[in-house]
């Protein structure tokens, strides 16, 4: 039996690299510093998972930024629009245009687009495809990894997105063509990669087949069978592992059993019941071996030891012990890097510490349930059994996580607490009579940028360097300057900057019930974007509101509307660390009934335009089409009971990004919000098309500048992405905003994109007023 790592977490266990990339960005350091950070870290994390002892240890599962566009650059799949830039400047610096845009040298290059991760709020770099798209070895990154790996005396299995996945996961630039008939491309390089690495004396290859737990056509099934025959067939002797993991394989499993393969590695913690049908599956081989993803690579709970080493032991009668390894479920990149690091006893207390496990945590997990299970002896006898045993049982027993005034209100809804008084064309007359907007309306999504100083700030009153008084004033000052920015703007709905906020879901879940936080359990988002997710370990209730006095001082300072903001209970349920002894419905459904609680009381304290923020809306999806009704049905509810609480001439925005909306367009039509506010900037207006196939009725917000990238657009390039939305969007039903908030820009950038952005709208005006005369 071996133990066998699938990912870690390549952002340093301090963020070092979220640091180092930054810095790198601003011009302060140089790119030999920049990589120095990428070995140091590559090191660690190597050694560390050497030392706990893991037997397949993965390499090329560092990133700068993204491991999809590292993919895209090893294979020279690099869009056209960079072919200049390419020429002028390093493979590094290419590599951060494509995924953050550029303004260098008289050269202006757009990023390219990002999406979610499926189902997790990772975001990735998206693969463009052109018909008849050639590929070629740009990058060593994967051989070169896998050298310096081997300098320290480790033998690591490299990792790569198998080929059918990396297809499937990109956008094709043409109509006329499907972007996995480019697979006759695309082999031969990775054949070249594989050469390289069996010169290099590799025993094991990961390759990432996540869309094996998706629904596939037969012509992708077949894809996926003849990669891997032909994969055989040139490299008998290199050890192949195929990983799938978020789900099961569902009805790709007679595919996945008849790979010619070393090793299947499944997702035990997503999908238990896989092992039987495995087991009962006339497909599969007494030559393949099975990499058990046990320990919860998503969650940060402890593992429960006697339900693992029980899947185990049904896995070692059924196969032997030399054809099993143990592992976590999927990359720990979705993990944060190690509990020992929780050291504040007020932030994270001990009775629910010891109910956690992170990610170097999760690694001697695994190597544990290997010892358990190889061991002669009984496994119920170990100090570390027996201490696992007692914090499980402790958390099954403890009292603070339930709270029967919460339980008896969830059971007592009814269908009018999801419902609002009237339906949208009767609210919007109403709305239109009392806010008195102009054509193509202007705001922004919330956050405006956080400052240093402004960050300082925050740390020094949470350290009691601050008083509640004076970091009050620090407050009032920034937000009174920032409204007065939009006001000369002339933006038309203004927002209070959210400078007391350290993150959208983190700052509402520091103030409900139900909530534990942590100090450094910091997960990657995209890029340099780290977030730290709350824990909800227990009922949630909001004990006081949370963001009335804000949103008051803020439309105290103006005549203009001042828009509430709140982040929406499915986005704050994916977006922590859930609990996992209820279902994440009735969670869910405790969150909606708190933020309902805030939505009235803004409403009572004269806040007429409240932003639900929901851009997890479509990362809840459960991958399979056939589950997703079940949780459609309770999410939209949700949203629903936390914004149907107001009158009709109080306007619900709802924001989202980063998503394809075509396959479940009725439901964001049923979520019932006045405006939603999308990211289209990067993807040039393509998302409005299912909005406009659908006659969508509500008012939209397509966001026409990417916030996610330094480069600031001029005002003809978002008037030309406005007008395009206007041939398929009625134009008294569009808004003008980025398509983000704006918490990780700078000053400089947000103020000229801003003022370029309103000088859009005022143009789309004078063109609309223009079509009425004639």
């Amino acid at each position: 039996m071996r133990t066998n790592n699938l990912g870690y977490p390549r952002i340093g266990s301090n963020r070092e690299l979220k640091k180092a990339c930054e810095l790198y960005w601003s011009g302060k350091i140089t790119s030999d510093e920049l990589v120095a950070t990428g070995e140091k870290i590559r090191k660690d994390n190597w050694l560390l998972q050497a030392n706990a002892g893991i037997d397949l240890i993965p390499s090329n599962d560092f990133s700068f930024y993204d491991q999809v566009l590292d993919l895209s650059l090893t294979l020279g799949a690099i869009p056209e629009q960079y072919k200049e830039f390419s020429e002028k400047n390093s493979e590094l610096d290419l590599y951060f245009a494509m995924a953050r845009g550029a303004q260098k040298d008289n050269l202006d290059v757009k990023a390219m687009e990002m999406t979610k991760w499926f189902d997790t709020n990772y975001h990735y770099i998206v693969p463009e495809f052109t018909r008849n798209q050639k590929f070629s070895l740009f990058s060593e990154k994967i051989i070169n990894e896998f050298k310096e790996a081997k300098k320290l005396g480790i033998k690591t299995k490299p990792v790569l997105i198998g080929p059918v996945s990396y297809l499937l996961l990109g956008k094709e630039k043409q109509t006329g063509f499907h972007r996995i008939e480019l697979i006759n491309n695309l082999l031969p390089v990775y054949f070249e990669i594989l050469k390289k690495l069996e010169a290099e004396d590799v025993e094991y290859i990961q390759f990432d087949e996540p869309f094996l737990a998706l629904n596939l056509s037969d012509i992708e099934r077949a894809a996926i069978t003849r990669t891997y025959n032909e994969i055989n067939n040139h490299f008998p002797t290199i050890k192949i592992i195929v990983a799938n993991y978020f789900d099961c394989f569902g009805e790709n499993l007679r595919t996945a059993l008849s790979l010619p393969v070393h090793t299947l590695h499944l997702d035990l913690v997503r999908c238990s019941l896989q092992l039987d049908d495995i087991l009962a599956s006339k497909y599969l081989s007494d030559k393949t071996h099975f990499s058990l993803g046990i320990v919860d690579g998503r969650n940060i709970w402890k593992n429960d030891f006697k339900e693992s080493l029980s899947l185990i032991k049904k896995a070692i009668n059924a196969f032997g012990k030399d054809r099993i390894l143990i592992a976590p479920s999927c990359s720990l990149l979705h993990s944060p890097c190690d509990l020992e690091l929780e050291t504040n006893e007020t932030t994270l207390t001990p009775e629910i510490k010891q109910w956690l496990a992170f990610s170097k945590q999760k690694i001697e997990e695994v190597v544990l349930l290997k010892k358990f299970a190889c061991s002669e002896l009984d496994a119920k006898n170990h100090p570390e059994y027996i201490e696992n045993t007692i914090a499980n049982a402790k958390r099954k027993t403890a009292t603070i996580i339930h709270n029967e005034t919460v339980k008896n209100r969830v059971s007592k809804i009814a269908e009018k607490d999801s419902q609002r008084d009237n339906s949208f064309i009767i609210r919007r007359k109403k709305q239109i009579e009392a806010l008195q907007l102009p054509l193509f309306p202007t705001t922004t999504i919330g956050s405006f940028p956080q400052t240093t100083e402004v960050r300082s700030w925050r740390a020094k009153f949470k350290k009691g360097e601050l008083t509640q008084q004076h970091y009050d004033e620090l407050i009032q000052k920034e937000t009174e300057e920032t409204i007065r920015f939009q006001e000369e703007t002339g933006i038309d709905v203004l927002v209070h900057g959210e400078f007391e906020r350290n993150d959208m879901v983190e700052y509402f879940g520091e103030q409900l019930d139900g909530f534990t936080f942590t100090k450094n359990g910091w997960v990657q988002s995209y890029g340099s974007r780290c977030v730290k997710p709350p824990i909800i370990y227990g009922d949630v209730s909001r004990p006081k509101p949370m963001t009335v006095k804000w949103s008051e001082f803020a439309q105290s300072l103006t005549s203009k509307w001042v828009k509430g903001m709140l982040t929406g209970p499915v986005t704050i349920l994916q977006w922590s660390f859930v609990r996992n002894d209820q279902p994440r419905a009735t969670t869910c459904t405790q969150i909606a009934l708190a933020i309902r609680d805030e939505v009235v009381d803004l409403e009572n304290a004269g806040i007429k335009i409240i932003q639900i923020d929901e851009p997890a809306i479509r990362e809840g999806l459960p991958l399979r089409k056939e589950e997703w009704n079940n949780y459609l049905d309770w999410a939209i509810k949700a949203f629903r009971i936390a914004a149907s609480g107001v009158k009709d001439d109080t306007q619900i925005h709802t924001h989202m990004c980063y998503s394809e909306f075509n396959d479940i367009i009725q439901n964001i039509a049923d979520m019932d919000a006045d405006i939603i506010t999308i990211e289209c900037s990067r993807s040039q207006m393509e998302l409005l098309d299912a909005f406009a196939d659908f006659k969508y009725p509500n008012e939209i917000g397509p966001g026409v500048y990417d916030i996610h990238s330094p480069r600031v657009p001029s005002s003809k390039e978002m008037l030309h992405l406005l007008e395009k939305a206007t041939a398929v969007i009625p134009a008294d039903q569009l808004w003008v905003n980025p398509d983000c908030g704006l918490k990780t820009r700078h000053w400089d950038e947000t103020k000229k994109a801003l003022i370029e952005m309103v000088d859009a709208a005022k143009k789309m005006r004078v063109l609309a007023q223009k079509e009425v005369l004639v």
